[in-house]
């Protein structure tokens, strides 16, 4: 067992994904870089924006976003992912740097299965509660892939805007260097705040509920 996981570690490790396109779209009122990839581990179609002076930066400002359709594009109320994702834009703008886009619906369950949670968290159940009474794992997300297209993009030293220490980790395993962990904002309202207590609970997410 441990050989099969040296190998796949070995596999993985020498994997490596190239740029297929960069084009420039006009979003938020700023310009972003939308970078497209080929060799993705996964062959799932992520995308990455590079915001900013990011070509010039030797450790840039990054966000790993996952897709989030509910609160990204419709604004939910369930959730912080829209408001993470457009404090992420103008952040990383400022500074320079790259949001990863993701496409890893509800931690990984996909967009179907994330509504079927929600719908026993009407019931009383919490985020990762729904997960396992559904027959599915609290977070299926790899983010081999997001490493993958940092290398592609010549980043491997950056500044991690996020509060998911797993996202840390799995970064600096597949040979990211997280120089700095950069918190976002809190968003809390009524309708998230047991989402929220919950990640930091279960998930040990590093949110500041507590001032809030």
């Amino acid at each position: 067992m441990k050989i099969i996981k040296l190998l796949k570690k070995l596999i993985i490790k020498n994997l490596t994904a190239t740029v297929r396109q960069i084009v420039r779209v006009p979003i938020e009122n700023l310009e972003a870089d939308f970078i497209t990839f080929r060799g993705l581990i996964d062959k799932k179609e992520h995308i990455a924006l590079g915001l900013g002076n990011w070509k010039c930066r030797k450790n840039p400002l990054v966000r790993i976003h996952s897709e989030c359709l509910t609160g990204d594009v419709f604004g939910s109320g369930k959730c912080d992912c829209g408001e993470q994702l457009r404090e992420s834009i103008q952040e990383i703008h400022r500074d320079g740097g790259v949001i990863l886009y993701m496409r890893q619906e509800g931690r990984g369950i996909g967009l179907y299965n994330k509504l079927d949670a929600y719908a026993l968290q009407v019931k009383g159940l919490d985020t990762y509660e729904a997960n396992k009474r559904l027959g599915l794992k609290d977070d299926l997300r790899d983010y081999t892939a997001a490493a993958q297209m940092l290398k592609a993009l010549g980043i491997l030293n950056v500044k991690l805007l996020s509060n998911n220490p797993d996202k840390i980790k799995q970064l600096r395993d597949h040979g990211i260097n997280v120089s700095e962990e950069v918190s976002t904002g809190v968003f809390v309202k009524p309708s998230n705040r047991k989402y929220l207590e919950t990640k930091v609970l279960k998930t040990h997410h590093r949110i500041g509920l507590a001032h809030v």
